[in-house]
Parts: C-alpha cells; sequence; structure tokens
C-alpha cells in the first residue's frame, strides 16, 4: 500500500516522495522514478527492480560484499528500509528496455494502481496504455447474459362440451340403473329354476326341479303319448311313440333349465315378466324306431305279406302279393320331426312317409303249411283250461278264440300270436285265489301268459279230452 500511495502518477508527472534525511527523491526499495538505480549520496544506489522484502526461507544472506543479482552486479545497500511490508515473492523483473523503464509499483496483492484525475486508462501518457508493459486491464464488462427464454403461452383450455358432460352422467346413470336392477333380479330369483322359465309355452320356473317336472308332465302327457299317424301309399298307420322309442324327457329338460342364469338380460327381463325359453330334451331310441317303422310297414301293405285271418267260426289263409311299404331308412327323420310338431302343438295331423315296393315276405306254402299245423286245428272246437281244484273256463272258435288268436311273419315264417288283454278280459276272476309256485319259490296269482301256454296245447288237440289243459300250480 505504500508504495502504491507514494508512486503517484506513474512516469515522474509528481515530485517525488523525500526521504527523511532530505536526500534523494524515491523510496530506495522502489523503482519507477528518475532517480531509479542512480547513486544516492555516500555510494549508494537504490535497488533498479522490485524489492521482495526481507528474505525468509533458505537464501543466502545479503552482504554489503555480496553481489546483487537483480542489479548486475550493484552492490545491495548496507540496511534495509524498516517500512517495508513483507510482500509476496515475485519474480525477478525484466531488464530494462531502451528508453522505457520497468514499472514496480504494480503490487501483488492484486489492487490495481488508481490513475490521477485526468488520466484516461489506457490513453495517452497512461502508463497502461495499450501494449505497454504496465498495460492496465480494461474496464470490467459484466458478460452479456442471454436474454431470458419467454416460456409459450398456455393454452387456452378448451371449454368442456355441455354436451358430451350430459352424454357422461346419462351414461352413468344408466349403468348404475341396470346394476340396480342386475342385482335386485339375483336377490329375488333364488329358485331352482329361475323365473319366467318356458317350456314349449309351459311356464315351469319359479319352484323346485320335482315341480318343474311335475308341471311339464301334467300339461304335455296327452301330446306325449297320443299315437303318431303315418300316412303310407293312401293308408293310415298308427305308430305308439313309447313302442317307438319317442320321448320327452321331463327331468333331462328341466335340469337344462336349472340353476342360476346370469346373462344380465335375463335377469333384469325376469323383472317385467319376460320368459326364458328352453329347448325340450326329446331323446330317440333309433333301433326302436327302425322295428316299429318296420312293423307298421308290414301292416301298411298287409296286402302284400301272406298270413291267416281269425274270424267267428273259421280261418282263412291271405296269399301275399306285391305291395307298398314303408322306405324305414328315409322316413326315420320325417318320423322324428313329426312327433316334435306333435308334442310342440297337440296336433295328430297324418305324416306322409316315404315308401318303397315290397315283395311278399311269407310264401304261400308257408301259408298252407301253418294253416294245417295250427289254424285248422285250433278253431276245430271248444278247449277248456283249468287251474287249481275247481277253476276251469271254455274258450271256442265262434266269440273268443277270434278275439284271441293272430299270425304275425318272422323271418319268413308264420307265427301264432295271443292277446293277452283280451284273454284276460275273457276269463275274468276264474282264476282268483290260484296261486302258482314260480322257479325262485315265491308264489304268485295266475297272469294271462299262464294261460296262454295251457292253450296252445289244447288248441292242438283232437280229441275232446286232449283239448283240455291244466295250468300246472306247482311245476317243479
Amino acid at each position: 500500500m505504500t508504495g502504491a500511495l507514494a508512486a503517484g502518477p506513474l512516469g515522474g508527472a509528481a515530485p517525488r516522495a523525500q526521504r527523511p534525511d532530505g536526500q534523494g527523491g524515491d523510496l530506495p526499495y522502489f523503482s519507477g522514478g528518475q532517480d531509479a538505480g542512480a547513486p544516492r549520496p555516500g555510494g549508494q544506489g537504490g535497488p533498479a527492480g522490485p524489492t521482495t522484502g526481507p528474505a525468509t526461507g533458505d537464501g543466502p544472506m545479503m552482504t554489503p560484499s555480496t553481489p546483487n543479482p537483480l542489479v548486475g552486479g550493484a552492490q545491495t545497500p548496507p540496511r534495509m528500509s524498516d517500512d517495508t511490508a513483507i510482500l509476496t515473492p515475485q519474480k525477478p523483473a525484466p531488464e530494462r528496455g531502451a528508453g522505457g523503464n520497468v514499472s514496480g509499483d504494480t503490487l501483488t496483492s492484486g489492487i490495481p494502481v488508481v490513475p490521477q484525475a485526468g488520466q484516461v486508462p489506457g490513453g495517452p501518457g497512461s502508463p497502461f496504455g495499450p501494449g505497454g508493459p504496465g498495460t492496465a486491464p480494461s474496464p470490467h464488462t459484466p458478460p452479456k447474459l442471454p436474454d431470458p427464454v419467454q416460456a409459450a403461452p398456455a393454452a387456452a383450455p378448451a371449454k368442456k362440451k355441455k354436451g358430451r358432460s350430459k352424454l357422461v352422467l346419462l351414461g352413468a346413470g344408466v349403468v348404475g340403473v341396470a346394476g340396480v336392477a342386475y342385482g335386485a333380479g339375483l336377490l329375488m330369483n333364488h329358485s331352482d329354476v329361475p323365473k319366467g322359465t318356458t317350456v314349449l309355452g309351459v311356464d315351469i320356473g319359479g319352484g323346485t326341479r320335482d315341480e318343474a317336472t311335475a308341471k311339464l308332465d301334467d300339461a304335455l302327457h296327452k301330446r306325449t303319448e297320443q299315437d303318431l299317424k303315418l300316412q303310407v301309399d293312401g293308408k293310415t298307420v298308427a305308430l305308439k311313440p313309447d313302442q317307438a322309442g319317442l320321448s320327452l324327457d321331463s327331468a333331462a329338460t328341466v335340469s337344462a333349465a336349472a340353476g342360476s342364469d346370469y346373462n344380465p338380460v335375463s335377469v333384469i327381463g325376469s323383472l317385467f315378466g319376460n320368459e326364458r325359453v328352453v329347448e325340450p330334451v326329446m331323446p330317440v331310441d333309433e333301433e326302436k324306431l327302425a322295428a316299429a317303422l318296420e312293423r307298421a310297414a308290414g301292416g301298411a301293405a298287409a296286402s302284400g305279406d301272406g298270413t291267416i285271418k281269425f274270424v267267428p267260426g273259421k280261418a282263412f289263409a291271405v296269399y301275399g302279393k306285391t305291395g307298398k311299404g314303408i322306405d324305414v331308412a328315409k322316413s326315420t327323420s320325417a318320423v322324428e320331426q313329426a312327433y316334435r310338431t306333435q308334442v310342440e302343438t297337440g296336433s295328430a295331423t297324418p305324416v306322409p312317409v316315404a315308401t318303397t315296393t315290397r315283395e311278399p315276405t311269407v310264401a304261400n306254402s308257408e301259408v298252407d303249411r301253418k294253416m294245417k299245423q295250427f289254424a285248422e286245428p285250433a278253431m276245430s272246437g271248444l278247449i277248456t283250461i283249468k287251474a287249481g281244484p275247481t277253476a276251469s273256463i271254455q274258450f271256442g272258435p265262434d266269440k273268443s278264440l277270434p278275439k284271441i288268436l293272430g299270425m304275425k311273419a318272422v323271418d319268413g315264417k308264420l307265427v301264432e300270436t295271443y292277446d293277452l288283454e283280451a284273454l284276460k278280459q275273457l276269463y275274468g276272476n276264474t282264476f282268483d285265489g290260484v296261486l302258482i309256485t314260480r322257479g325262485t319259490g315265491k308264489k304268485t296269482p295266475v297272469q294271462p301268459t299262464d294261460v296262454a301256454q295251457a292253450m296252445a296245447k289244447a288248441l292242438l288237440g283232437k280229441t275232446p279230452a286232449e283239448r283240455i289243459a291244466t295250468i300246472e300250480t306247482n311245476p317243479g
């Protein structure tokens, strides 16, 4: 600080400071004046470059006889100024150039020298002119900060369309109402068969499975048991559904309809009386149906098959001829559909079925053989059937035997048949109280089959004694 204040305007423009002893110009340890390096009175000169203050550290101590390397061999003064500040060690000053002095006034403390009034830094006469060794730094110009980035103006919020909001609210309301209705439908429908369930127009819902089965049977049993009428080559043939393997399985139908229906349409619809239609289960026994159609074909083309007819008082032969019959293979599907329609509507309209040409299955010779072997002896007179000690009954060719006897073709042969229902009606309670010991050891009443077996032996008898047959009560 003392050096900077004492220097004044550099370049010798200001008077030099006097030493306390009244001699010299500049202080002995600062350069830059006109007398820099000139010997002082007494033969002692000031240093030519900046001083470094008292030596500290490991350097050699300077004595009067020791050459000073900083001033080219000049002798250093025997003493040092006591007002010299201990400064930061400096590098050696550069050699003076021609016509100029190296400024030693710039301190290494970083404080710039303040120029005198009227001097412009860097101008003429300034020690900090451009390019000079003591050039002062240019006035500090702070860097221009980049212009702040202006954020893009926020887009104005889009106005919500009132129509869309109303639609959203309306949709949420509809969903809410539907959910409430769905829950109410589930709570109100705890039955085995959901409410509103119908089968062929019959309401079976709202109860247990057994109740639903009973409802279905009561409403449709007449339709399911009614004979199916088939039209064969201009003739009508009756077909019994139970014998033809046709039926409505009520239990299976109810099982298919039972259980909770979680379909929202069905659940909510049940609250408003909507129907839940279930298809009926109608299985078909194909083997039974084919056999039944074969029998019906024989009846439709009876004129084409040889047989024996029993009429009051006699039996006569009917010889076969070519006729029309049912084509079983082509008629099966039509018969199944006709039965389904009959159950659904209750209509018993004759159903046309496919026909085929049928040749006689029983030869004329077979008809003649059966006439001599069975029909003629059977219709030759009365027969008597007995059981137990007192029970007995007679059957004759004029009234009873024509109602009981018949013929059917089996593999080209004629076999006699017995109408068991007509037989039972004819003997009535004649054998009541008579018990027969069966093979199992149990005793049971006389059955129509027991009477028919006894008749088969009596009908072949030729004498009155041979035409009496007894039902064995203890066959073993």
